[in-house]
């Protein structure tokens, strides 16, 4: 009994100590990514400062009014503090897609991003140039997604929706330019236009369709496109490769 006793508390200690680790380690991250972006924000500094105090200031007075300042001073601090971290985040969010844009793989790399029920398979046709689509399987249907030249993406775009139409009968097929003309949709966006297209086939069409779009790349052996490289110094693992969004 006294030994489970000390096993218990070993394994609590040791728990324990993993927590510790992990918290300092996402507090180190943070601090990195704060760091990097203050060199690249000039006005990071500022807006964060200026929220907590405009917050804490607006709490105040209200405070003053209701005659209970003191109580939301502080609660004034604290909700101006989560202010700061949600600008934070979105500042840096679009610092990394501004960086990101127009890079070869750009698009790849949003996609993979994508949260809910998707199953992307990246650079299912691509030219030397790095130009490529990628395919999106979800709720919505069959996405196809281009990236770099119009004028060569076009083509790319139109022959994969033949090659993919043959094969998944009246799904729907949606295709999105990636790029900054008006035609297209900006790289900061396309998550935002992915997901907000209508939902049209259940998860056990999206099973019966993943295996048959499958034989697609098993028949064409993969596109002929080399790696590219991808933001933040990385590079695709593997060109055409498909992730599960579950």
């Amino acid at each position: 009994m006294a030994k489970a006793e000390k096993l218990d508390k070993e394994q609590r200690k040791a728990l324990k100590a993993a927590r510790k680790a992990r918290s300092r380690e996402r507090r180190s991250q943070l601090w990195q990514a704060f760091k990097m972006q203050r060199e690249q924000d000039k006005w990071l500094i500022p807006i964060l400062v200026g929220t907590i105090v405009v917050t804490t200031a607006v709490m105040f007075g209200i405070g003053v009014l209701l005659g209970a300042q003191w109580l939301f001073l502080p609660m004034g601090l604290i909700l101006g503090v989560l202010l700061a971290f949600i600008i934070f985040g979105r500042r840096m969010t679009q610092s990394v897609y501004k960086k990101a844009d127009g890079q070869p793989g750009a698009a790849a790399w949003a996609l993979e991003s994508l949260r809910g029920p998707w199953i992307v398979s990246n650079a299912v046709a691509g030219t030397t140039q790095l130009d490529a689509v990628h395919r999106v399987l979800g709720r919505p249907g069959v996405i196809l997604v281009g990236e770099g030249a119009p004028h060569r993406v076009k083509s790319l775009l139109a022959q994969e929706k033949k090659r993919v139409a043959r094969l998944v009968g009246n799904t729907p097929i949606y295709e999105i330019m990636v790029g900054n003309e008006d035609d297209q949709i900006p790289l900061s966006k396309l998550q935002k236009a992915v997901n907000r297209l209508p939902k049209n086939i259940n998860r056990k069409q999206m099973d019966a369709l993943e295996s048959r779009l499958a034989a697609i790349a098993s028949r064409s052996g993969g596109p002929a496109m080399p790696k590219g490289p991808v933001p933040g110094g990385g590079r695709m693992k593997n060109v055409q490769r498909t992730i599960r969004r579950r």
